[in-house]
Parts: C-alpha cells; structure tokens; sequence
C-alpha cells in the first residue's frame, strides 16, 4: 500500500512561478538565503533553521565540519504538494552533488502519485539515475525495534557516505510518541526526509525535512531516535 506524507501546511501545490533548481544553484544568487549549521550547535532537538515553510521554499545551507560531525552543503526545499516528501527528499539528496532536477520531474522519475512514493527501493534507483553511477543501495530495516547489527550498519553508512559527499534518503514511520519536531502529535506520519549530517560526539544526525512540520526544516536528532523511525521502512545509502 501506498503511504502519503501528512501535512495540513503543505497539502496544495504552491502558487506561482518557482526558481529553476538548476539555474539558482549551479550559480548561487543573492537572493538564495543560506544557513549555517555551525553556530546552532548538534545536540537533538536542536533547529537549525525554523518557521521557513512556504511550500517551494528554497534556501541553500552551507557545508562544516568540526573534530567530531560533518555536514554537508545542500539546497533545501520544502515540498511542493503533501505527498512529495519522496521527490523532495531525492532532490535534496541530489544537490549535494549536482543541480537537481525539479520536485515535479523526480515525482515523474519516481512514479509518486496522490498516494505517495510506494519503496525506498525507487529512490535508490532514482538517486544512482540522475548521477549516473551506483553509489546508492537500498537497505532495508524490517525488524522493529532494529537488530543491533541493523544498527552498525546505519550508523556506518551515515559516516561513511556523508564522508564521501553522498546524503542520505530515509523512509520513516513515525508513531505518536516518537516523532521528530513539530510533527502532528495524534497522527502516525509516513515520510522521506535527507539525513546529511552527523556528530560523532553527540551521536546526533542532522536532517534535511522537506514537510516542515510546524516550521521545522533543518534540525538534529538522536542517531537513537533515527534507528527506531526507519523500521520496517529503509533507507538509501
């Protein structure tokens, strides 16, 4: 069965002309507005960036590391429709590394529908498509709560590829009682999100979230509430 992202705020297609991704990015413009993750700390909970989330909404956030995290430069944007959270996260995941096509031609390349995007499996096909190669896998994680090796080897991929320059894709299930910020709190919400950063010390991730819940865009999380968000969905890496 087809799962949808849920979002009152971001239920329409947004009004109006947007930028041309590609255009914007390969040449970034003034008028892009940039964030950086640096000056906001990585302890979970912490919002690097809130209250941006007209739907199209673009901004680009700056790449750092420290001696213990690192992440990634990337162009951000809220979903165009409630049920883009697959093309949008894809599209984030992409900017890392190219100028991404639109929301609508990954919805198109992805098969999303009013339903959603059906499997994780298609993002991975996507994401190695558009970049020509086959750097991405899809990994599954039926067991929930996950296995301790299901875990290592999130954990793994996370540093591994965020390392070499490549986000990473999640498919989520987020129940009540173990939401990231600002989810609706009496509903369980199916939902793609890009994780393309970490922090070692704080055993933290930071997310790329294309809904923006209540505001949220751009926050961290505990690497331990990830692992318990993903199960049975999985995630590209």
């Amino acid at each position: 069965m087809r799962k949808r992202c849920v979002s009152a705020a971001i239920a329409v297609v947004a009004l109006g002309a947007l930028l041309q991704p590609g255009a914007a990015y390969a040449s970034p413009a003034p008028s892009l507005p940039s964030v950086s993750v640096g000056a906001h700390g990585s302890e979970a909970g912490t919002a690097v960036l809130s209250g941006f989330d007209e739907p199209g909404s673009r901004l680009r956030v700056d790449s750092g590391r420290t001696r213990s995290a690192h992440w990634l430069q990337i162009d951000y944007q809220v979903q165009e429709t409630g049920y883009w959270c697959g093309p949008a996260a894809t599209r984030i995941a992409l900017s890392a590394r190219m100028a991404p096509p639109s929301q609508g031609d990954l919805a198109w390349q992805l098969g999303t529908t009013q339903a959603g995007t059906d499997h994780i499996g298609q993002v991975t096909g996507v994401l190695n498509s558009n970049l020509g190669g086959g750097w991405y896998e899809t990994k599954e994680m039926p067991n929930d709560p996950p296995t301790q090796g299901q875990r290592d080897l999130l954990w793994h991929d996370i540093v591994f590829d965020i390392d070499r320059n490549y986000p990473l894709v999640a498919n989520i299930v987020a129940p009540p009682g173990n939401q990231p910020p600002g989810y609706p709190s009496n509903q369980t919400i199916y939902h793609y999100f890009t994780v393309f950063g970490y922090d070692e010390v704080d055993r933290t991730v930071l997310i790329a979230d294309p809904a923006s819940f209540s505001g949220n865009q751009i926050y961290w999380i505990s690497f331990d509430q990830l692992a318990t968000l993903i199960p049975p969905k999985g995630y590209s890496a």
